[in-house]
């Protein structure tokens, strides 16, 4: 596409169309040697970290910064879809039908003739037919949740999917007396560990097992782990920005600044 071509594309329901001409642009000779360079490995990053900006600009509600996080996010699809085209592997166009397609046959409740009804019994149908498709049946039930997440989202989605077959704690009271067991037994890992010595796989396995069952009671109780920790992490991060505005005040550096004096301000600041 010609640059003439490219800037009659700028109606508007020919964007997707143009972005696909600008990325062609700057990856064909003449264009822009960076994005030259690029391979679907070496955009990883780009692609996880679009995503979590992305998020970010959700939870803040900001609308007019998600909608640039969403563009982002959109032009690493249509880089990995120009990257694999320039391979002949596969397009955009072939992502678009992909999941069209699966959108269609995963709704038969709409496009077709399943009665089906409610949220659980959609998503219940949905598993059905996800198994189906990629022949799961005789594969272990857990078989790929989670692949690629981060420990604490994958931990999540792993117990959320144990429960839908009766694999859960009937209520909350069995996860916090687990989360005390658990505890306890890291505090039993810990009386072993040596001051400054790197923990061990024991008590990194205890750590471990903390961790997992504080996510179950996050699920149980319908919170999700992830933002739940957000929250703390920006807690966290306004509370600190409060300790070096007084000990600023107080002429004091934060390397000069004794833990008791940090504490101090810590509080003052909750």
């Amino acid at each position: 596409m010609t640059d003439d071509e490219m800037i009659k594309c700028a109606e508007p329901s020919r964007q997707i169309e143009r972005l696909r001409a600008i990325m062609h642009r700057l990856r064909a000779p003449g264009g822009c040697p960076w994005d030259a360079e690029q391979t679907h490995e070496s955009l990883v990053s780009n692609l996880i970290e679009e995503t979590y900006e992305t998020v970010a600009a959700i939870r803040a509600n900001d609308e007019e910064n998600l909608k640039e996080e969403l563009g982002d996010l959109l032009l690493q699809v249509v880089f990995h879809a120009e990257l694999a085209e320039e391979g002949k592997r596969f397009d955009l166009n072939d992502i678009a039908r992909g999941i069209s397609d699966k959108l269609v046959r995963r709704h038969p409740h709409v496009y077709g003739d399943s009665n089906v009804g409610g949220t659980d019994g959609v998503l219940a149908q949905w598993e059905d037919i996800k198994r189906a498709e990629k022949g799961h049946e005789e594969k272990p039930y857990l078989h790929g949740v989670g692949k690629g997440l981060p420990a604490l989202l994958k931990a999540a989605k792993l117990q959320k999917k144990a429960s839908k077959v009766g694999f859960d704690w009937p209520d909350t009271t069995g996860i916090a007396e687990k989360i005390d067991e658990e505890l306890a037994e890291v505090r039993e890992e810990l009386a072993k560990h040596e001051n400054g010595a790197p923990a061990s796989r024991e008590l990194q396995a205890e750590i471990g097992d903390l961790l997992f069952i504080v996510t179950n009671l996050a699920r149980k109780l319908e919170v999700d782990p992830e933002v739940a920790l957000e929250s703390t992490n920006e807690k966290f991060l306004h509370r600190f920005k409060q300790i070096e505005k007084s000990l600023k005040r107080d002429q004091i550096t934060l390397e000069e600044a004794t833990l008791e004096q940090m504490d101090a301000y810590w509080n003052a600041a909750k």
